[in-house]
């Protein structure tokens, strides 16, 4: 099935040499998501496992019995964090062939392959039968979509009766106009972006009942003012490695991120649903 070409954006952007780069040496080479930090100046790779921590506790069951579809899941680090601490079984469903193969050799190193999976794919158009998976995660990755009914539609047509959503995604406010924020929507080639009120709606069309939503919009501001300063402290060192004018869309992009938050029009934190 063809990719629509918002999705393609996306698939082209992350496997590119620049991009794979830039993620892999100042993510911490683990992860692709936000982090929840303790103080300013933490390491990215720390908070962003704080993140997976604080999703995890969500869980009513998180065991060797578990099932767990990651939609997104980039080079797979939630998934082996989460197979390592407790030993649940999980598919990773992920667009970039190149983030892909990285995951998968990470998994074989870490000796986790035997719990994970990793499939190359669109998680708007999901291979997988209904009813298969006790618990649908993602983690910043339904922004890339131009289709969210669809994407939320497929979660929950996979997740079994008493299963359970488990996401985060950067998100306009409820109040925020497209043309306040149109900078992150042409970088992320949208027509627009989803907002808290839209994904509780989609849920509840699906059969998925809200049991929290945790603010954590303070952080966004701060991961990506945290991003800037580790790319600004080290351009030196990854310029020999990545494109300058990456470096400089990049630093860009992520100014329009921090001031998105710092203004009000973005927000982030943690869903859960359950299935009922």
């Amino acid at each position: 099935m063809p990719y629509s070409e918002v999705v393609e954006t996306a698939r082209s952007y992350y496997n590119s040499d620049d991009a794979h780069t830039f993620y892999s040496e100042l993510w911490g080479g683990e992860d692709l998501h936000l982090g929840i930090y303790e103080h300013k100046k933490e390491p990215i790779f720390d908070a962003s496992r704080r993140t997976i921590d604080r999703m995890a506790s969500y869980a009513r069951k998180l065991d060797e019995n578990t099932r767990v579809i990651d939609l997104g899941g980039g080079f797979s680090g939630s998934a082996r964090y989460l197979a390592g601490k407790f030993g649940c079984k999980i598919v990773v469903v992920n667009l970039s062939e190149v983030e892909n193969q990285r995951g998968r050799r990470m998994n074989k190193e870490q000796n986790l392959d035997h719990l994970i999976e990793v499939v190359d794919g669109s998680y708007d158009n999901l291979p997988f039968g209904d009813n298969e998976f006790d618990i649908v995660w993602s983690q910043d990755a339904f922004l890339h979509s131009d289709n969210p009914g669809k994407v939320m539609e497929e979660a929950a047509r996979v997740l079994k009766s008493g299963g359970e959503m488990i996401f985060t995604d950067p998100m306009k406010r409820d109040d925020c106009k497209n043309e306040e924020i149109k900078p992150i929507l042409e970088r992320l080639n949208l027509p627009s972006m989803s907002s808290p009120s839209l994904y509780k709606e989609l849920a509840q069309k699906n059969g998925l009942v809200l049991k929290n939503f945790e603010d954590q919009t303070s952080n966004l501001t701060r991961h990506y003012t945290r991003v800037l300063e580790v790319t600004e402290e080290r351009e030196d060192q990854i310029k020999q490695k990545i494109s300058q004018q990456y470096i400089d869309k990049m630093k860009v992009g992520l100014g329009h991120w921090i001031e998105g938050g710092k203004n009000g029009k973005l927000t982030w934190g943690i869903f859960h649903f359950v299935k009922e």
